[in-house]
């Protein structure tokens, strides 16, 4: 996951990405979100590449889904 400042540099960002991938022999990505760019989702097949603007990363709050919360113990009686 990344994040850019603005439309412009999250698009940018997943410009510059895409064109890396396809100079590494990974052509056939698939990229969802690039026309607005405020969150942009770039799926190798193997790796899958988030790119946001920051506003939409807080309200997402993606990072969530791989936190790991204490467990709880519930006393049985």
């Amino acid at each position: 996951m990344a994040s850019g400042r603005s439309h412009r540099h999250v698009g940018a960002i997943a410009d510059h990405l895409l064109r890396a991938l396809k100079d590494q022999g990974y052509g056939k990505a698939r990229v969802e979100g690039l026309p607005h760019c405020d969150w942009v989702l770039i799926d190798t097949g193997d790796v899958i590449i988030h790119l946001f603007r920051p506003e939409v990363r807080t309200f997402y709050n993606i990072e969530k889904i791989w936190s790991v919360d204490a467990p709880t113990h519930i006393a049985f009686s």
